[in-house]
């Protein structure tokens, strides 16, 4: 036998369209289902599992971070805040004033003219903590007015901090300190912290708390409340953050706009009295550099989206951190709010299941592709609606749990699909053809139950072929030549089959038992005469094929053969046979014993080296398409009633 040897890469064209056969086994195995149902469940707990374990010790926290960056960016720009204005020093005015810091007089004269227009807060985004005169007691005496703050800083370390002007109130001196996440991008502010066992306040609380006046009040719980609005802080695990700092009263920073969140004037315009009043009048103006070359700028969630320079002046900062604080407390756009723990693991379990579950139900894999991205697009335009609510809730957890449960899914059902391609080889028996196999595919729901093959009754086409004395051949050739001479032989003959569309059941030593329109049931006299002329065309191209072989086997001192082929059509009963230890599919009846027996008859006519017989049966499905020569009725061994015999001759018109 060397079934094993022969066209073993046909073997996928099987195997391809059985991968999916495990949606109707599930169906008709429920113990099986079961059992595979609890292993997707053990491994979706498992992965989640891991997963949320990756997650509480930050591992997810930079994705997390990514996505709220990105859901940022697309929500859209308001208004510019008409609460305030920003007076920036320029790169020009630090050429206008040719000094870095300005003097005290610059300030002086600054302050001053903003003054003149009642404006209700102004706020000095500039470290000063010595005089630089000329020009410093006119500058004092801006400084101590009531509706100036100044800066101060904390620093890392106690000998890192910057004090203020020692003549500046200590009421009104904030600390400017602006925090930075671990990637370098600024998303929280510090409003409340520690220093020197007192609680210091943030040059922006400093200013919304004056604009407000008020000084705010805290609740039980520890929590401000400033106008109408609690300001809860920011907890180490908020949102996308597990692992963060949260010491400190810290805000996640809600940017008002991708750029400014108010109006900006240069220096030179308020030092030249050329800026509006009206722009000034009972407004915040805070001021501050906003020059690139003094380097006091910062990364934000937009910078991935601005052209040129991607920082945010400190001062502008600043300007968002006072505009957010206004805004809530005045009833407008709330602070950020978060989900407990418990409901974040739920989401995230959610979207596991549902990502598990979509692998599940998608058989194709364009449904699967589909699905899968409308299933992330669900997840993102969900958390993208709780962000534009206020709402920040985990995105890359649940989107690598739906990835990672349903990859999990897939590969599941690619190894079942992989088993089931076991059992579908072992009960077909044979290669095919891809046309075959993709029939067989089609009507998988039908022909595969309980794990075999039914059994059932159709018309076909046998094709029995044998060598000529390869008893007397082998007799005479070592083993390995002979085994290596036949598997050649074979190969020729099955793709022949293949090509006919025909299906190679079994092979005999030295021949083959071929079947045309099995397994899928011929309903018309013209698919049953189909499958007739694909078998006598079949036979006429592997005589074709050998007379090749004879050719190249005499140059080699190879044996030169003839061979026999029997062609019947007729009923037969068509499914898996065998026991739990072996199945095969098997193809039984009296038209298989007819097929085979027409191969073997009268051994000793032969006048070509490749004779081919069929049976009055198959001629009449033939359509004048070969000639043939009638051998009148023959009694063909282990039959009581003779059969009408035709040789095949060629292509062209019948001549019975």
């Amino acid at each position: 036998m060397a079934e094993g040897r022969i066209s073993s890469a046909k073997t996928s064209l099987v195997v391809r369209f059985f991968d999916r056969i495990v949606a109707h086994w599930r169906k008709h195995n429920p113990l099986h289902s079961v059992a595979e149902l609890k292993i997707l469940v053990i491994a979706g707990v498992s992965l989640t599992t891991i997963l949320l374990g990756i997650r509480q010790l930050g591992g997810l926290e930079p994705l997390e971070l990514a996505a709220y960056d990105q859901m940022l960016r697309l929500r859209p720009t308001p208004p510019l805040d008409p609460r305030m204005l920003i007076v920036g020093i320029t790169e020009a005015d630090l050429r206008s004033q040719q000094r870095w810091p300005l003097s005290d007089q610059v300030m002086a004269d600054m302050l001053s003219q903003l003054q003149r227009h009642q404006p209700k807060v102004i706020g000095l985004d500039l470290v000063r903590n010595f005089p630089n005169d000329p020009g410093h007691q006119a500058f004092v005496r801006e400084l101590q007015r009531p509706n100036v703050i100044t800066i101060r800083t904390l620093g890392n370390a106690p000998d890192e901090a910057v004090k203020s002007l020692p003549e500046a109130p200590p009421k009104q001196v904030g600390f400017s300190d602006i925090i930075v996440d671990t990637d370098g991008v600024v998303r929280r502010s510090l409003v409340f912290a520690a220093d020197d066992q007192q609680t210091a306040t943030s040059f922006a609380m400093q200013i919304a708390m004056t604009y407000l006046s008020s000084q705010g009040s805290v609740t039980a719980a520890n929590e401000l409340v400033l106008g109408r609005q609690i300001f809860r802080p920011l907890q180490a695990n908020s949102g996308g953050y597990q692992t963060t700092d949260s010491r400190g009263y810290q805000l996640l920073l809600n940017y008002h706009r991708p750029d400014t969140p108010a109006r900006i004037v240069p220096l030179s315009a308020v030092l030249q009295g050329r800026v509006e009043p009206t722009w000034v009048k009972d407004h915040i103006v805070v001021i501050g550099a906003t020059a690139p070359t003094l380097k006091d700028s910062f990364y934000t969630p937009y910078s991935a989206m601005l052209q040129g320079n991607p920082r945010m002046a400190g001062v502008v900062v600043h300007a968002q951190m006072i505009s957010q604080i206004l805004t809530a407390a005045q009833g407008g756009r709330s602070l950020f709010w978060f989900w407990p723990e418990s409901l974040e693991i739920l989401w995230i379990v959610g979207w596991g299941m549902a990502g598990g579950i979509l692998a599940w139900w998608a058989q194709r894999p364009l449904w699967l592709v589909v699905g899968g991205t409308g299933l992330l697009a669900a997840l993102f335009g969900l958390s993208y609606g709780l962000l534009a609510n206020g709402g920040w809730v985990p995105v890359a957890a649940p989107a690598l749990a739906a990835i990672a449960i349903g990859s999990f899914t897939v590969a599941q059902q690619m190894q079942y699909a992989r088993q089931q391609q076991q059992i579908g080889l072992k009960l077909l028996g044979q290669q095919t053809s891809p046309e075959v196999a993709a029939a067989l595919w089609n009507a998988r729901d039908r022909l595969l139950q309980s794990g075999v093959l039914t059994g059932q009754t159709l018309t076909a086409t046998i094709l029995f072929l044998d060598i000529c004395r390869f008893s007397t051949i082998s007799e005479q050739r070592p083993t390995e030549e002979v085994m290596s001479w036949l598997n050649e032989f074979m190969r020729a003959m099955t793709h022949a089959v293949h090509t006919h569309q025909g299906i190679v059941n079994k092979f005999t030593g030295d021949g083959l038992m071929a079947v045309f329109g099995v397994p899928i049931p011929r309903t018309t006299t013209t698919e049953i005469a189909a499958d007739a002329q694909h078998a006598v065309a079949c036979a006429l191209a592997m005589g074709d094929r050998l007379h090749a072989l004879n050719q190249e086997w005499g140059y080699r001192n190879l044996p030169i053969v003839k061979m026999r082929v029997g062609i019947f059509t007729g009923p037969v009963m068509a499914g898996s046979l065998g026991g739990q230890m072996r199945l095969e599919y098997a193809v039984i009846g009296d038209s298989v014993n007819i097929a085979s027996r027409l191969e073997g008859c009268e051994k000793d006519r032969q006048s070509q080296h490749c004779r081919i017989l069929i049976a009055r049966e198959t001629l009449d499905y033939l359509q004048n398409q070969f000639r043939v020569e009638s051998w009148g009725h023959l009694q063909l061994r282990g039959r009581q009633t003779s059969v009408e015999v035709y040789e095949v001759l060629g292509y062209g018109h019948a001549n019975p």
